[in-house]
């Protein structure tokens, strides 16, 4: 397993919005299942650990986006079963969306993937997507509520997936009995969002639990708070000089508050690539992105235009200073995307930041984290189960 793990985040034809307009981009293509499924075969190809699915509910602006999106964990459900390597991380919305359902199709996710399943916590910040819902006052809807309810939301999904315990199911045609009732237990979650009793209508995932994660930036002190209670991995959106350094120990500092007691958080950052065969060409294109869009690109997040070499080079550091992985954002898609697999990995695997072994295995174990233990279940002596409180 590698040492610095390789993320990649897909969003359409990529994450310029000018992206579809580039003579390498397949605009028609973004609403066929036949096209994910390229793009993750090809990601897996090379050897990425896991890609991700952006989501949301903003219509698209049909003159500097590709008109139309799919919902993000359906497509990773489309792309689970021709693949068997590759971790898939849907980006799925607290808001709005009920935590039962969200923790059934994640759970559906890890089955169907065999154990590579995921989850992206998003929220939604913009009131214009809220009200397509008209469901609730607007404005009584803060960022802080929001995260509130995120964290609940987690929280009532990761009960529910160890509301089946391991091998509650018997499946016994002699006797009729298809699941040991006694190994179900409700989770009788009561808080200020949500009133869930369970237990779940999906056994335990593969993994036990679906790897959460969610994104922050360094200098918000709720959405680490939020990543260091209910997370097992965050995507650091970093503005300015990046120090790696700094942005682990934001990470840390937000565990101590929240009192974390699981494992560390694993820390991603994010970078938002254009690449080229040489420095050159590729700040060209970028340049030439902003002029088909009318207007300079600000993703949110760093920025980098360059060759595989100048990009390898950035990473060598990042890795060395105890960073985990990066995901990296293709402007344009696929071609950013082939160059990460054709020309990044190899330099990546030359310079010993990367291994090849391409192993099927769980998302979890990819990243070094452990099956975690169910917290319902009883403990056993030799054979006999004790009865008492879970």
């Amino acid at each position: 397993m590698s040492a610095f793990h390789l993320a990649v985040g897909l969003e359409g034809a990529g994450w310029h919005p000018a992206a579809w307009r580039v003579p390498s981009a397949r605009p028609t293509e973004v609403l066929d299942a036949a096209y994910w499924v390229d793009l993750v075969q090809s990601a897996e190809r090379g050897g990425i650990d896991l890609v991700t699915f952006a989501d949301t509910f903003a219509s698209a602006h049909p003159q500097t986006s590709a008109p139309g999106r799919l919902d993000a964990e359906l497509v990773a459900s489309r792309v689970a079963p021709v693949t068997d390597r590759i971790g898939l991380v849907p980006v799925v919305t607290t808001t709005h969306t009920e935590p039962f359902h969200v923790a059934t199709r994640i759970a559906s996710l890890d089955w169907i993937s065999a154990g590579r399943g995921g989850w992206l916590v998003q929220t939604l910040q913009d009131a214009t997507e809220r009200q397509l819902f008209g469901r609730r006052d607007q404005s009584s809807i803060s960022g802080s509520h929001l995260r509130k309810e995120a964290a609940d939301s987690v929280e009532v999904a990761r009960r529910l997936w160890d509301s089946w315990e391991d091998g509650a199911e018997i499946r016994d045609r002699a006797t009729g009995r298809f699941v040991d009732r006694t190994r179900l237990h409700p989770i009788d979650f009561e808080g200020p969002f949500f009133s869930v009793r369970g237990p779940a209508i999906t056994p335990r995932p593969p993994q036990g639990q679906p790897v959460v994660a969610t994104t922050a930036t360094r200098d918000d002190e709720a959405a680490l708070d939020l990543a260091a209670e209910a997370a097992d991995l965050v995507f650091l959106s970093l503005t300015g000089p990046v120090s790696v350094p700094d942005a682990i120990h934001a990470v840390r500092r937000a565990e101590a508050r929240v009192g974390r007691s699981g494992p560390p958080l694993r820390v991603f950052i994010d970078l938002f690539v254009v690449l080229a065969d040489s420095t050159e060409e590729a700040v060209t294109a970028h340049l030439h992105l902003d002029r088909l869009d009318g207007t300079t690109w600000r993703p949110g997040g760093a920025l980098v235009a360059t060759d595989a070499a100048g990009l390898v080079e950035i990473l060598g550091p990042w890795a060395a200073a105890g960073l985990d992985g990066v995901r990296l954002l293709p402007a344009r898609v696929p071609q950013d995307l082939e160059a990460i697999v054709d020309h990044v990995l190899p330099r990546l695997r030359q310079a010993g930041l990367r291994d090849d072994d391409l192993r099927p295995g769980s998302l979890r174990e990819r990243l070094g984290l452990e099956r975690p233990l169910n917290r319902y279940e009883r403990p056993l002596a030799g054979a006999i189960r004790r009865e008492g409180g879970s």
